[in-house]
């Protein structure tokens, strides 16, 4: 049985300036600092003879896979990204780019998000791919707009509290 899989969906190459700064800076990381680094250790862990039982050998090999293969996404994906920097023209409705606070319809819970491309998603900063079913669902929509997201737990119903950019 081979290790081959479908490709998965398209990402959009949607980026934010920053996000784009982000991905150009560990690229420029991985491929100046990092790499070079483990070549060289790779280099040292070789010479020390019997590469068939060199744990330090294996290790270093499959770092260097590693970065070898984010260095090879990264430099594709940078070429086909396209930076989106200026606020859309209608700043009432949430676009790539906005700052969207959502009251869920029955908890009233507040929660606040930040719609980015797929490379730059931060569940902690409360940043989501403008490919997510909530982002998606709140696409164009202005304030207290109620919207429809099927989330994995099924659908929920929102509001749109507030929108800036």
């Amino acid at each position: 049985m081979g290790r081959w899989r479908p490709p998965g969906e398209k990402a959009t190459a949607l980026i934010t300036r920053e996000g784009h700064a982000r991905l150009k800076a560990e690229l420029d990381d991985l491929w100046r600092v990092r790499r070079p680094e483990v070549v060289k250790a790779l280099a040292a862990a070789a010479a020390e003879g019997d590469r068939s039982e060199n744990a330090e050998y294996t290790y270093r090999k499959k770092q260097l896979g590693e970065i070898d293969r984010r260095v090879r996404y990264l430099s594709k994906r940078l070429e086909v990204l396209r930076v989106v920097d200026t606020a859309p023209t209608d700043r009432e409705a949430v676009f790539f780019g906005a700052q969207v606070e959502i009251e869920h319809a029955t908890t009233g819970e507040t929660q606040r998000y930040r719609i980015v491309g797929p490379d730059e998603t931060d569940a902690k900063l409360g940043w989501i791919s403008v490919d997510s079913p909530l982002a998606r669902a709140m696409m164009k929509k202005r304030v207290d707009d109620e919207f429809e997201a099927m989330l994995p737990g099924g659908a929920s119903r929102y509001f749109i509290v507030d929108v800036q950019y």
